[in-house]
């Protein structure tokens, strides 16, 4: 298999990008871009580490990021599994990427840029609910916003309204696969809604 090695020979095989894909970049939030970003309730946060790179899926029951300025999101770190994998990578490599998916829309919203993590109690106080705060915020510095075409999403159908979830194999059978039935399985599962319930703070 013939691996490309240059740039120049990756572009051989593409045209060139057509004066729109460029001249959508923004430097900082505008109003069009704050209104679209503000509707996202998910998005996807991708980091890089020492140990390699990490794609977290990131959400809430409003904006899943406040807007502190122009130029700065700040993104609340709620209970997780607490690997703590995309924190990890970003106090060692600020560098991140996140993608906004609003339910409906096949577009995406694309924001690069540089993150560090705070405790910073005021700013997680903004975020509580239901009398809890985040552990950390994550503060992204704005590099470029820019829009993603939807021919990704398109292709897929992801919002066609196709369910295929039953034919997937649960996180319990998963984890009672990897570790030989010592953990995971149909108790697993069912006990999952209420842990999650009680802990989506």
């Amino acid at each position: 298999m013939r691996k490309i090695t240059k740039i120049a020979a990756l572009e051989a095989l593409y045209g060139k990008p057509g004066a729109a894909a460029k001249r959508k970049v923004a430097r900082q939030m505008t109003p069009l871009y704050r209104k679209w970003i503000m509707a996202s309730r998910f998005c996807i946060l991708s980091t890089v580490g020492p140990d390699g790179t990490d794609g977290s899926p990131r959400g809430d029951d409003g904006p899943v990021v406040a807007e502190l300025d122009e130029h700065t999101l700040a993104l609340p770190d709620w209970r997780g599994n607490n690997r703590l994998d995309s924190l990890r990578n970003i106090v060692s490599d600020g560098r991140v990427s996140l993608m906004f998916l609003v339910p409906g829309s096949n577009n995406v919203v694309r924001v690069n840029g540089r993150a560090f993590l705070t405790d910073d109690r005021e700013l997680c106080a903004k975020f509580e609910k239901h009398s809890r705060q985040p552990a950390t915020v994550i503060v992204i510095e704005i590099a470029e916003i820019y829009s993603q075409c939807a021919r990704a999403l398109m292709r897929a159908g992801t919002w066609a309204g196709h369910d295929q979830s039953g034919d997937l194999p649960s996180v319990g059978d998963i984890l009672a696969a990897l570790t030989d039935g010592e953990e995971g399985g149909a108790s697993y599962d069912a006990t999952w809604p209420g842990r999650a319930q009680n802990t989506m703070w």
